[in-house]
């Protein structure tokens, strides 16, 4: 048995959250200076510019990438010969996301009653987690920022079997068209087939926390993932939805089995931020 201090997972929590809000990830950058060399119209190139001089300009000077800093979603593995000591994990999770963002000035985005009161929470508390256990004796700990622009552009959809592939291409298509501009493009596009109602929303926003230039291990999901992109990019929605080419940077698809009876779709959509970042304690 091996214990970890749960000040450490506060640490750990706090810090990402902090570095996510000023720094793109690299896999991103490389995919939007990609874009950009794909681009041959002045507006869709000069669009791409602006992201990226974005991107330089919060690194250097430590400013938000976005005035929406987002709702914290933390993901935990925790091994099951692992004893977490010194306090509560949920509160030292919670704990972190808050000094995160008091202290680097990011926004509170997080109301206490979705529906009545909607009182601002002024932490942005609480976050959103997910704990999965695991063999070992090590805690991997993956952190995001959601803004809503992308998140309430997000779809489920109860598909019948019969519909198959062509009607898992056809929502997740419908999906981004539907999104457009409103979901701050290039987007990435997370997709979660099977399991139940709930369970294929969480498998797609887990595929977002993918690697861009990582493609699926099984051959047919990574196929289906590469046309999904190639006709994406068809719909000539754009970079900040001013037409172009490169209107998704990736297409992600995490599957789990099913009910004979059913094949749950979810597509959670992301901006082309895509702030996160993973520790291993």
């Amino acid at each position: 048995m091996r214990e970890i201090s749960v000040e450490k997972i506060r640490e750990a929590v706090e810090k990402m959250c902090g570095e996510i809000a000023f720094v793109y990830p690299k896999d991103v950058l490389q995919r939007l200076e990609k874009g950009a060399q794909r681009e041959d119209t002045p507006r869709a190139q000069g669009a791409l510019q602006i992201l990226l001089k974005n991107a330089e300009i919060a690194r250097d000077k430590h400013i938000p990438i976005c005035q929406d800093t987002g709702m914290a979603v933390v993901w935990l593995k925790i091994g099951q010969e692992v004893h977490f000591v010194e306090g509560s994990l949920q509160e030292a999770i919670q704990e972190g996301v808050r000094q995160a963002y008091r202290n680097q000035y990011l926004r509170n985005s997080v109301v206490d009653d979705p529906l009545f009161e909607r009182k601002n929470t002024s932490d942005n508390t609480p976050a959103v987690i997910y704990t999965e256990i695991v063999d070992g004796d090590r805690v991997e700990i993956e952190v995001a920022a959601k803004g809503f622009g992308s998140e309430n552009m997000s779809r489920i959809q109860m598909c019948k079997p019969a519909q198959g592939r062509q009607g898992v291409v056809d929502f997740v298509l419908e999906t981004i068209r539907l999104a457009g501009p409103n979901a701050c493009p290039p987007m990435v596009v997370g997709v979660g087939i099977g399991g139940t109602f709930d369970y294929a929303a969480v498998l797609a926003k887990k595929a977002l926390l993918r690697p861009l230039d990582q493609r699926h291990a099984i051959e047919e999901y990574a196929r289906l993932e590469e046309e999904l992109l190639e006709r994406a990019n068809q719909l000539n929605i754009g970079p900040l939805g001013l037409k172009g080419k490169c209107s998704v940077l990736a297409v992600n698809i995490e599957h789990f089995p099913t009910h004979i009876a059913g094949m749950p779709v979810a597509v959670n959509i992301n901006c082309h931020v895509l702030r996160h970042d993973k520790v291993v304690l």
